[in-house]
């Protein structure tokens, strides 16, 4: 099985769960989500095979965030708006954000990779 993984190499947490990925020998391929943010297209894509509300998706703790003042601005815009911005800077995507053929997980938390990504 292989992964598309999309993630920050800088960020401490996309570190830790790409090592736990090696650690369980999953194959991934690796996305830069600065780099390489993923467009409009394939974000809404992720996030319809997510089930996650789509507020998930963005990386509210990042600089980006908190200059653009989006915690009140997020409420008041579409799902095509949000999916908008996020394609435009991967500073205000939540990462990383893993992707298989039947799931898809947002940040790293062990047990919510071992549950989605070793069972």
């Amino acid at each position: 099985m292989s992964l598309e993984f999309y993630w920050y190499p800088k960020c401490g947490t996309c570190r830790k769960a790409k090592k736990w990925l090696e650690d369980q020998n999953i194959e991934v391929n690796e996305v830069h989500i600065v780099e390489n943010p993923p467009s409009k297209e394939e974000l809404s894509s992720i996030y319809k095979k997510s089930g996650l509300e789509i507020k998930k998706f963005f990386n509210t703790s990042g600089q980006k965030y908190r200059q653009l003042g989006l915690k009140d601005k997020l409420a008041t815009m579409t799902e095509e708006e949000m999916l908008e911005l996020l394609s435009s800077d991967g500073m205000l995507i939540k990462r990383p954000i893993t992707v298989g053929e039947n799931r898809v997980t947002v940040g790293f938390k062990e047990e919510q990779f071992e549950e989605a990504w070793t069972k």
